[in-house]
């Protein structure tokens, strides 16, 4: 049983926006720094942003800054990832993962502590 749950995942056609969330199943992250993550088919789990237990902090891949945030509430205990000006190699299944602050703000996924099942974006005219 996954102790993350992610929704938001979409068929989106390029140039587009979409707006993932991330929340715990049963219990707080308030204390867990938390990350974004995408695999495609045939390809390495990549990590995309990590955001720290205030929201006040957060790291991005070369390959997605400028164009994604990652922002959290934690009054409403969930992390969000917006996604603009969308292109076809974005297309993936998005992961959220927590792992404990202490290790900062890391985008390598073997850090994290806890994963979600994910879920799918898909980029197409």
């Amino acid at each position: 049983q996954s102790r993350l749950v992610e929704s938001g995942g979409d068929l989106v056609q390029p140039g587009g926006s979409l707006r993932l969330s991330c929340a715990p199943s049963g219990w707080s992250f308030t204390y867990y720094n938390i990350g974004w993550f995408r695999q495609a088919p045939g390809k390495e789990r990549e990590g995309l942003a990590c955001i720290d237990t205030s929201g006040d902090y957060a790291k991005y891949a070369d390959s997605v800054k400028g164009r994604f945030t990652i922002s959290r509430d934690n009054a409403q205990n969930t992390v969000h990832l917006q996604m603009d000006s969308l292109l076809p190699e974005d297309t993936a299944i998005y992961y959220c993962a927590a792992i404990s602050p202490g290790r900062g703000l890391s985008l390598r996924s073997r850090e994290y502590d806890f994963w979600g099942q994910g879920t799918q974006v898909t980029v197409s005219s």
